[in-house]
């Protein structure tokens, strides 16, 4: 016979209502659970959806600030070089190039180049204000995933911790309450059996 036929039906809320055989355990128990409850919901919304606002802000940020640049290959990139029709294979390699910021100062730096590209061939490169070499800056649509996915993972990581912080202490509530009833019944476990003998 299944053990939910001994069970009955389930009572939604039985530690909130009113019984005379509810023990005061019970009740601390049921504050723990919503207290637990409510904090593993307020921490994963409430730092997941900071984090993702940060990262969308500084990838905005990026897009703003970042921006293209013509640098020219300096020495003549590794690989075999485009055939006469300018198709390739699409292989691209680091090799140096050279490019020079708004104030007029020359940068030099690796960057991705078609293979075999010879010296002085102009490649587009990204940069931040100073002219440091950046990667292309995330699109618009990029960022909201990458934010909405990095968003998710730190509001999950932030909600485990009252959740698993819950779960522990309803664990000690229940070995404090098995370790009574251990106690009761040693105390009065022999009586009972004097009553019924």
């Amino acid at each position: 016979m299944p053990l939910k036929a001994f069970r009955g039906p389930k009572v939604w809320l039985w530690r909130w209502r009113r019984n005379p055989l509810k023990r005061r355990a019970d009740t601390m128990e049921a504050w723990v659970l919503l207290g637990a409850w409510l904090l593993t919901l307020l921490a994963g919304v409430l730092a997941g959806l900071a984090a993702a606002r940060s990262v969308e802000d500084g990838l905005a940020r990026e897009r703003v600030e970042w921006h293209p640049v013509v640098a020219h290959v300096i020495e003549r990139a590794p690989g075999s070089a485009a055939s006469e029709s300018g198709s390739s294979d699409g292989e691209r390699v680091w090799a140096s190039v050279g490019w020079t910021v708004a104030d007029g100062s020359a940068h030099t730096g690796q960057a991705r180049v078609p293979a075999g590209s010879k010296a002085g061939t102009p490649v587009t490169v990204w940069t931040d204000p100073q002219g440091h070499l950046v990667t292309r800056p995330a699109t618009a649509a990029e960022a909201h995933f990458r934010s909405a996915l990095i968003g998710g993972l730190v509001g999950l990581s932030a909600a485990a911790v009252p959740f698993v912080a819950g779960l522990v202490a309803r664990g000690r509530l229940e070995r404090r309450r098995m370790d009574r009833w251990d106690a009761e019944w040693a105390r009065l476990g022999p009586q009972w059996g004097r009553m019924t003998g």
